[in-house]
């Protein structure tokens, strides 16, 4: 099995996990809008969320080992692939024709794109210096983004997308770094790359969380064209990656950018009303509110003028 090949089966199981993450994230938001980053910490679901996003994380580094930025930042945009039928799932209705279209072409350009990124395995790494200067580039832009003002979730949505890509780009170089046995396995550079990885991996995710108050098709398809673009602009302009193909890679890449950028909106168009989820469903359970709320399971009292029958209570 080559390399890429390894690449593009753990970028796949890494945006399933990642979707499910997702998912779990904009239940919570829906649920309690108004809850801040200490109250989430309170719940176990969140947590779920939190171990699904370290596991698709774990994978993700994985994969940057085998293959190039290139390569695995655009299967990111199966994450939202993976997310619209498990949200529709669990709201309990179908996938509509309109969001299989925004499937159907975000997976067309997927392959346009992985057809010209199909690189050899990355062998350079971001220095000290420019991985401080990436760091401090994309704290600036987060601060802008985060800033108050008019439609809050796609800008902090864009500031988790942004986040998260530039940590894959630090996760490569760590990663390859630490494995190339030129030189100590905890040295400054991987050190103090890991570190910056980690402080963006948590602000990606906690920028998110916040975006998802807004709903989760629109956020998630802004958070799957930041990601990648973000990752995609440090692999060529400072780890030397290319496209494959010469112009005809480019145009094909270009063609393959603009098909899943029209099926990434389609999908964050695409939000039917939802109905109530089956609380049997085994992830709808996990994902199921606290005892004590709105949707928690009532209590089970005699009626008053039948002491046989069973009822639910006013609470």
């Amino acid at each position: 099995m080559s390399a890429v090949l390894v690449a593009v089966v753990l970028s796949l199981v890494s945006a399933v996990a990642y979707a499910a993450a997702a998912v779990a994230q904009e239940r919570l938001a829906s649920r309690s809008p108004g809850s801040g980053t200490l109250r989430l910490l309170a719940r176990g679901a969140w947590w779920c969320s939190v171990g699904l996003n370290a596991g698709a994380a774990l994978l993700h580094v994985v994969a940057l080992k085998y293959g190039p930025l290139t390569v695995v930042q655009p299967l990111g945009a199966l994450t939202l692939v993976a997310a619209v039928p498990m949200g529709a799932r669990l709201a309990g209705r179908r996938v509509s024709a309109v969001e299989w279209r925004g499937t159907a072409l975000t997976l067309l350009g997927l392959a346009a794109i992985l057809v010209t990124a199909s690189g050899p395995a990355p062998d350079d790494v971001l220095s000290v210096p420019e991985a401080l200067t990436v760091a401090g580039a994309t704290a600036v832009l987060i601060g802008v983004l985060s800033r108050p003002g008019a439609r809050p979730g796609l800008r902090h949505a864009s500031a988790s997308g942004v986040a998260s890509g530039v940590a894959s780009a630090l996760t490569q170089t760590v990663t390859v770094a630490a494995t190339d046995r030129s030189g100590p396995l905890l040295s400054v550079q991987v050190v103090g790359v890991a570190l910056l990885v980690a402080a963006f991996a948590a602000g990606g995710l906690l920028l998110s969380q916040t975006a998802y108050r807004g709903g989760l098709g629109g956020p998630l398809a802004m958070v799957t064209l930041a990601n990648p673009l973000a990752a995609a602009v440090i692999g060529l302009a400072l780890l030397g990656e290319r496209l494959q193909g010469g112009p005809a890679g480019v145009l094909l890449a270009l063609a393959g950018a603009g098909l899943a950028s029209w099926g990434v909106v389609l999908l964050s168009r695409a939000a039917p009303a939802a109905v109530p989820a089956d609380d049997d469903h085994p992830v709808a359970a996990v994902l199921a509110l606290e005892p004590g709320s709105a949707t928690a399971e009532p209590a089970l009292v005699p009626r008053a003028h039948d002491p046989g029958h069973l009822t639910t209570a006013t609470r």
